[in-house]
């Protein structure tokens, strides 16, 4: 049977604070659990469910938000088969997604595409895994066109990984002279997988990490300061706020008596820094995109003891946000917006919270990279970078909607008219191939 990298929490806890925001997810089971949160934008939010209960039931169910959380609704993934895990979800806006899914015990599995929001999924790319060999980890979309898979060996070199560049119509391996030889016995796991900008990462049972910074065209191969990222005695999860910039948590023994320490990483994962012990109790994390900040939860189901908590220097000191509340897996999008997983004990009041605290953002890697003036500002805003080219322009309103968006074209300057919009405050995100930059605009 294949590991998964996914921590599951297995209580409930009925505790509010006033830090976070309890929301439906739409779910109707009792202790439906929320895993794997994609957050798209302010407005739209896809997660997986599972079975918080501890039964271990299957479970093949999503739930999406385009409305920032006021309303969720809840779906089935039908891939036709109820024996398949659903192995991650990949949205890429409020109603076109994809989703993996594989037999634990068979392996082999896919990828199904949903363009209706989830009503129905269609089988992509059927002839991949089928090989006696084949395991399926992980689906991962840069944008609506280019995505990858990537699933376990099935020749003596290489993983078996495809590319498309059409939403997924049509799919092509990634040529053997493109991905860096195995070593005898490697392979992936479910949920070992990160990504941000144009890069993204797996990881394998012999502490290898596997990057690619193109979108899947070319690959790289990294030794990382562990052996394995879930054996029964280590393991690890790899986190990146942006192309560069990332943290290794690694796990030494399981359980209760686990200890932990934490690498960090300035270029990519090529390499890590002296290790250093890591005695806080959050261990499920997410960065804030661009930023040194880390966001975690801590759920110990012995002690009961629960905390919400943010640090500005890559886990290494801690800021309390809350306690006495059972949260679980964590996503932020910015400073001010971010979702912690929850258990449903009621279809119409809780299952996920939003978190509506105080901005958390430090100053992003890439603020020094970047000239925005004026600010405040009456009509035209110019953008500029000496060498950062960015793609996208997209400005929200303090209520976290979507006002302007624009796509920059790959340029280092940019002037943007925003005289249509009302005075006030607004967050600008810049995004680039290094990260996304988020900057506070005052709209005279």
């Amino acid at each position: 049977m294949k590991k998964n990298l996914l921590i599951l929490f297995l209580s409930i806890s009925a505790t509010f604070q006033a830090q976070w925001v309890s929301q439906a997810t739409g779910f109707t089971t009792t202790s439906r659990g929320v895993s794997d949160i994609n957050i798209v934008d302010a407005n739209t939010v896809w997660a997986l469910g599972y079975d918080g209960s501890g039964g271990g039931a299957n479970v093949q169910e999503f739930t999406r938000t385009i409305d920032g959380g006021t309303t969720w609704t809840a779906g089935t993934i039908n891939v036709g088969n109820l024996n398949l895990e659903i192995t991650n979800i990949s949205p890429v806006n409020g109603t076109t997604a994809w989703v993996g899914a594989v037999s634990p015990t068979a392996g082999m599995g896919g990828v199904w595409k949903t363009s209706n929001g989830g009503t129905t999924w269609t089988q992509q790319n059927a002839t991949a895994y089928t090989n006696a060999s084949s395991f399926f980890n992980v689906v991962h979309f840069f944008n609506a066109n280019v995505g990858i898979t990537q699933g376990d060996p099935i020749t003596a070199t290489d993983f078996e990984v495809y590319r498309t560049t059409d939403g997924g119509a049509t799919w092509t391996a990634v040529p053997p002279a493109n991905m860096p030889n195995i070593i005898s016995g490697e392979y992936g796991y479910n949920g070992g997988n990160v990504a941000a900008g144009n890069s993204f990462w797996f990881v394998t049972n012999l502490g290898k990490l596997y990057r690619t910074t193109d979108m899947g065209v070319t690959w790289s191969k990294f030794n990382t300061p562990i052996t394995d990222f879930a054996g029964a005695s280590v393991g690890g999860t790899v986190l990146f706020s942006d192309d560069n910039n990332g943290i290794l948590l690694g796990r030494s023994g399981s359980g209760a008596s686990a200890t932990y320490t934490m690498y960090t990483t300035s270029n990519g994962g090529a390499t890590w820094s002296a290790g250093v012990p890591y005695t806080q109790p959050y261990l499920s994390l997410s960065f804030i995109p661009g930023t040194t900040t880390l966001v975690g939860t801590a759920s110990n189901n012995t002690t009961l003891t629960y905390n919400s908590g943010y640090s500005t220097d890559f886990g290494a000191t801690w800021t309390a946000i809350d306690s006495g509340v059972q949260r679980t897996s964590i996503k932020f999008l910015n400073g001010t917006t971010g979702w912690a997983g929850g258990f449903t004990t009621s279809s119409t009041t809780d299952g996920i919270y939003k978190y509506t605290g105080a901005n958390l953002r430090t100053d992003s890697f890439l603020a020094s990279n970047f000239v925005i003036y004026p600010n405040p500002v009456n009509e035209i805003i110019s953008i500029s970078s000496d060498d950062v080219v960015f793609e996208n322009i997209s400005l929200t309103d303090i209520n976290g909607r979507i006002v302007k968006e624009t796509a920059t074209n790959s340029v280092t300057n940019y002037n943007l008219n925003i005289s249509d919009l009302n005075s006030g405050i607004y967050f600008m995100k810049i995004k680039t191939a290094e990260g996304i930059l988020d900057k506070k605009i005052i709209k005279n």
